[in-house]
């Protein structure tokens, strides 16, 4: 019986996952789990990527340790954001955090060379200030571009530092907006109008790929060796693969962000998806997950931290919801307005678009409230574009644990809300591991063995 390790980092905190298939179900077991958070320096919000690397591997030596060895790893991160590397394969200064606000000048040069419209028709790709595209033409505008000879998303540069293999995984890539829907490869006609070295841009892997071996400085690090291979890099991508999902439905994979949509076959890059700003980002077999970014939790984790501060404990969300359940509706916000992107304080960017809230209690039921009806206008969205009406609305990740925003949800949705699995990332990162491996045919299968293992909640 092989033993599969996920590495699912996030925004917000990371985790290393245990897995392996016992008597028909999944087996999953956290061993380890680190924080995880963007930084400030130099005016600029960037990823602290030694310390996420030093507790990868501390996670790794951990499973050592407990005597779980795994057999298989895999690396999942958020999406757009990456590392340029020189001709010796050494980082070339940091990694941006995607909220950081570098890009506006480059929105606006990029944008009078080829107008989003043009974009979006060849990428499908929704607009969004931080799409990786236009990281990399700020990258250029400020010369850092000029020693790079690799580009690598930040699962497949963590991957390299374990195993010194190069690889651009294909999910990841397709949230940088420069990926072509028909041919699913780089679209050179982009990149040759933002002036993009093409020698960064080569072929891309499939999630599955196996990478290699952990290379022997690691390896005598952890104490002892096994084999790296690339899930879907992308969370969502993981997460959705993890979905119960036995026909059709839509989804939301809920966390930092709530990404509400549904798999098709075919990207849709009409006049409509552009106009509701709906993406499509690329999934396993070329698939595509039709669907739309929504600020998501960020905010209520942003107003958790504020409210923490100087605690010797954190609030819980527990009590921030019990919190929104103490005041009544007054009013929404637009979760997905840039203010609250990357605000020095959540609390009074709510209240200056929400001037009703006076007390924290009020802004957090704003924002609950507001959550809740993005969704449903996200949904009926949807529903509009692929022409069909869905009667369940699936909520997969660590949002789905929230039953007062489940309950909002099915409220403002009219939709029978399914919940679960929490951990749906991580478990579509070992879902692929195992189909690597030989273990699980397929996806039809690897989704039979979720809803097999987990019980789902219903709201």
């Amino acid at each position: 019986m092989a033993t599969y390790l996920a590495i699912d980092i996030g925004a917000s905190s990371g985790r290393h996952i245990l897995g392996r298939i016992r008597d028909g179900k999944i087996e999953e077991k956290e061993i380890y789990r680190f924080t995880n958070g963007a930084k400030e320096q130099n005016g600029h919000l960037i990823w602290d990527v030694e310390h996420l690397f030093d507790e990868i591997v501390n996670g790794l030596r951990t499973a050592g340790e407990m005597g779980e060895a795994p057999d298989y790893i895999g690396i999942d991160t958020w999406g757009v954001d990456y590392a340029l590397l020189d001709g010796n394969g050494e980082r070339i200064g940091e990694i941006f955090c995607y909220r950081d606000s570098r890009t506006a000048p480059a929105i606006e040069t990029l944008h009078s060379i080829m107008p989003f419209r043009e974009l979006f028709a060849r990428t499908g790709i929704q607009f969004q200030t931080f799409n990786t595209l236009y990281q990399l033409y700020a990258d250029k505008m400020s010369g850092k571009l000029e020693k790079a000879q690799s580009f690598l998303l930040l699962p497949c540069y963590l991957s390299y530092l374990l195993t010194g293999v190069k690889r651009q995984e294909y999910t990841n890539a397709t949230t940088t907006g420069m990926i072509n829907t028909e041919t699913h490869t780089w679209d050179r006609e982009i990149l040759a109008a933002a002036g993009l070295p093409p020698h960064l841009f080569g072929e891309l892997s499939q999630p599955g790929t196996v990478l290699g071996p952990l290379t022997e400085e690691i390896a005598a690090r952890v104490g002892y060796r096994a084999t790296v291979l690339l899930p879907a890099t992308h969370d969502t991508a993981s997460a959705v693969l993890a979905a119960p999902l036995a026909a059709p439905a839509p989804y939301i994979s809920s966390g930092t962000w709530s990404l509400l949509g549904i798999e098709q076959k075919t990207a849709h890059t009409d006049a409509q998806s552009l106009a509701v700003n709906y993406s499509n980002e690329g999934s396993l077999d070329f698939t595509f997950r039709y669907q739309q970014n929504i600020m998501g939790l960020w905010m209520l984790q942003s107003i958790r931290r504020e409210l923490s501060a100087g605690l010797d404990e954190p609030i819980s969300f527990g009590a921030i919801a019990d919190m929104a359940k103490s005041c009544a509706f007054e009013g929404i916000v637009d979760v997905n307005h840039p203010d609250f992107l990357a605000p020095q304080s959540m609390i009074e960017t709510v209240k200056a678009h929400a001037p009703w809230a006076k007390t924290d209690a009020q802004v957090i039921r704003c924002v609950y409230d507001s959550l809740a009806a993005c969704y449903a206008k996200s949904i009926s969205d949807l529903e509009a574009t692929v022409g069909e009406k869905f009667d369940t609305l699936h909520i997969i990740g660590g949002g789905s644990r929230d039953s007062l925003l489940n309950e909002l949800t099915a409220a403002t949705t009219g939709k029978r809300i399914l919940t679960g699995p929490t951990e749906a990332t991580a478990l579509g990162n070992l879902l692929m591991q195992m189909i690597a491996a030989g273990e699980l045919k397929d996806l039809n299968e690897a989704r039979a063995l979720i809803r097999a293992s987990v019980e789902l909640g219903e709201f």
